[in-house]
């Protein structure tokens, strides 16, 4: 048995507003994904139907102080970390802890995800990988879906129900 979202396109896009607030970090809607028998490929029974999240959540403000600094290896700003703390508590107050973390290898990714840890102690016990790729196909408009859910497939597991 393998998830849908392995075996067939789906949409990562469960929201549908396109306005963005600027330079805030937040918790977009996580996506349902029912399993499905991968032989007859039809849904099965109620019974062990798995509801699984994905939570997408962009870094927290970067701060460009040092222009000279390359965009991938900027650091947050004070507002940017003060973020990180909320949107952390928040994520744990909803109950949406991941068992797996997927985040590019940019400096305030891997800032944003070190201030949520030191705030919500399971979020450290999540498996973590840092994925290059999703810093650069971001910008290859098109593509970034596919992109997610091929990274989901390689790093994921049927006993994992949350995503982030």
């Amino acid at each position: 048995m393998h998830s849908v979202i392995c075996n067939s396109a789906v949409s990562l896009s469960p929201y549908h507003s396109c306005r963005r607030k600027p330079n805030r970090l937040r918790a977009k809607s996580s996506l349902l994904v029912q399993k499905q028998d991968t032989q007859l490929g039809e849904p099965l029974s109620d019974s062990v139907s798995v509801s699984r999240r994905l939570i997408l959540l962009r870094h927290a403000k970067s701060s460009w102080d040092n222009r000279s600094l390359r965009d991938h290896d900027r650091p947050l700003s004070k507002s940017g970390k003060e973020d990180a703390v909320r949107v952390s508590r928040r994520l744990q107050q909803l109950g949406w802890i991941p068992e797996l973390i997927l985040s590019s290898d940019a400096a305030r990714t891997k800032e944003t995800l070190k201030i949520m840890q030191e705030q919500v102690q399971e979020l450290v016990e999540a498996e973590v990988h840092f994925v290059s790729s999703f810093y650069s196909i971001a910008a290859m408009d098109g593509q970034t879906a596919e992109h997610l859910q091929k990274i989901i497939c390689r790093y994921s597991r049927d006993e994992i129900l949350t995503i982030m």
